[in-house]
Parts: structure tokens; C-alpha cells; sequence
């Protein structure tokens, strides 16, 4: 894993963050089919009850994952003022 990245999973609610990487290819495919490409800016919006899943806003919409799913995601967090 690049130096100042984290998976996609362990964002907060509210914190945005670029897509780098994936770690799984077939789980890449799948969400780079759903506007999840690199470069691509998204944001935590929230986190079910019990921890599973989670909503990102990616490319104009709102995109649920499961934990494992946003765990393959590398990403760079955009720092706040």
C-alpha cells in the first residue's frame, strides 16, 4: 500500500476522499462499472446501524457497499479546514 492511503472502509462519515487503487480485481471491475474510477472524489455519507454497509457519494449519486466491498478500495483522504 502507497505511503497516506486507507481503505475506502475506514473513512468517517462526512470525510472525502480520491480514489488510487483497487487490491481485488473482480471487485474493481465491478465498482469501476459503478462511476468508482481513479481520480473519481467521494464521500462517506453513512453507516448502517450494526456497521454494514456503508453510502458513498461517487459520480453524482449515492452507491452502497459492504464493508469488505469498500475495503478493497484504496483511497487518499482530502484534508479539511
Amino acid at each position: 500500500m502507497k505511503t497516506g492511503l486507507k481503505n475506502l472502509s475506514q473513512l468517517k462519515i462526512g470525510q472525502s476522499a480520491i480514489i488510487d487503487s483497487f487490491t481485488d480485481k473482480d471487485m474493481a471491475l465491478k465498482l469501476l462499472e459503478m462511476g468508482c474510477t481513479p481520480g473519481e472524489v467521494v464521500k462517506l455519507d453513512c453507516i448502517a446501524p450494526l456497521g454494514d454497509p456503508i453510502a458513498i457519494f461517487v459520480s453524482g449519486y449515492l452507491l452502497s457497499l459492504r464493508k469488505a466491498e469498500a475495503s478493497t478500495v484504496l483511497v487518499s483522504v482530502i484534508a479539511t479546514k
